[in-house]
């Protein structure tokens, strides 16, 4: 049995325009043991778009990651996989396929949980990619495709019987997209059903909700995605929610500007002045803070450090006045 996950239980999913550097980099800070990439379009990467290797670049400090392939046709998926295994060396922790992304724009294509629908098809790209590795591949997927029909477990068998050395199941349905509530005894069924490990992926909101998915469904490992965006302290307290210790003390208004600003930095370190991509990121850490509706149209206008600086300079000040 592949046995990665004894020391790596706590990951921070790959999301697109989110998992970048930065983010990664404070969220291994803060007890994430492994973080994965963006997805990669294998098909970008064929293609030798350089904004899609861009993708694949390591942190300063960061030794290990997990790279989340998406694409549909076998011998792409083969080629690239083994392409970046190549690139990548003892940096690449496993490749991940994607058959779980539910975005349009995705499905279109016949990629991430279109695959669920075409089982036949997932097993080809499962066994070309892994026949071209010598890394793990594991596949990430949901519930199931259409609402009310779950074919997770029977699924997951499928992958196995592949070549997949672990899956990561989140448990909504494709069409739910991200409405309704991730049922986690779907987790708890895959696992049952196969003998690799299984991820537990959905709704996993706080450190205590990390320990209540693994209790639940046995689950080898704990999966958090949108509950880390502008909160990377969740890595912190899940740990010590497994590890059954005291629960850190919640940020505090003057960490949560602290840890924005230092994110803005090391995003204009990679991308010099113009760090754009930092407004989604702010408006998840001022969330709540006072103020914070006031300066949205501010954050809006934002592009390099200082821009975000002045705001946040504000946030501080308001929230000194309501101590």
């Amino acid at each position: 049995m592949y046995d990665f996950f004894a020391s790596h239980q706590l990951l921070l999913a790959p999301m697109a325009g989110v998992s970048d550097m930065a983010f990664r980099t404070l969220c291994r800070e803060q007890g994430a043991n492994l973080t994965y990439t963006e997805m990669v379009s294998a098909k970008g990467l064929s293609y030798a778009n350089e904004k899609t290797r861009h993708l694949l670049d390591l942190a300063q400090g960061e030794d290990v990651v997990a790279v989340q392939l998406f694409g549909h046709e076998p011998d792409v998926m083969a080629s690239q996989a083994a392409w970046i295994e190549q690139a990548m060396g003892d940096s690449l922790a496993y490749i991940d396929i994607n058959m779980g992304c539910p975005a349009r724009k995705i499905i279109t294509k016949g990629d991430g949980s279109a695959l669920m629908r075409d089982p036949d098809l997932a097993a080809r790209i499962v066994s070309a990619v892994r026949a071209a590795v010598e890394h793990p591949v594991t596949v990430k997927f949901r519930r199931g495709w259409a609402q009310g029909q779950e074919t997770a477990p029977e699924f997951a068998r499928r992958m196995e019987a592949a070549g997949a050395c672990a899956v990561a199941v989140h448990g909504r349905f494709a069409e739910q997209l991200y409405r309704g509530s991730s049922d986690w005894g779907a987790v708890a069924r895959v696992k049952q059903a196969v003998s690799i490990p299984v991820i537990g992926n959905g709704d996993v909101k706080c450190g205590a909700d990390a320990a209540a998915i693994t209790q639940q469904t046995g689950c080898d490992a704990v999966m958090i995605a949108r509950a880390a965006e502008g909160n990377p302290w969740i890595f912190a307290q899940a740990k010590a929610a497994l590890t059954g210790e005291q629960p850190p003390v919640a940020p505090t208004v003057e960490q949560r500007i602290a840890m924005a600003r230092r994110h803005a930095r090391l995003l204009a370190q990679r991308e010099g002045r113009n760090i754009v991509r930092m407004r989604k990121h702010a408006m998840w850490y001022m969330a709540g803070l006072p103020g914070a509706a006031a300066a949205r149209g501010k954050i809006n206008a934002c592009v390099g450090v200082e821009d975000f600086d002045a705001v946040f300079d504000e946030l501080l000040e308001i929230a000194g006045s309501h101590a």
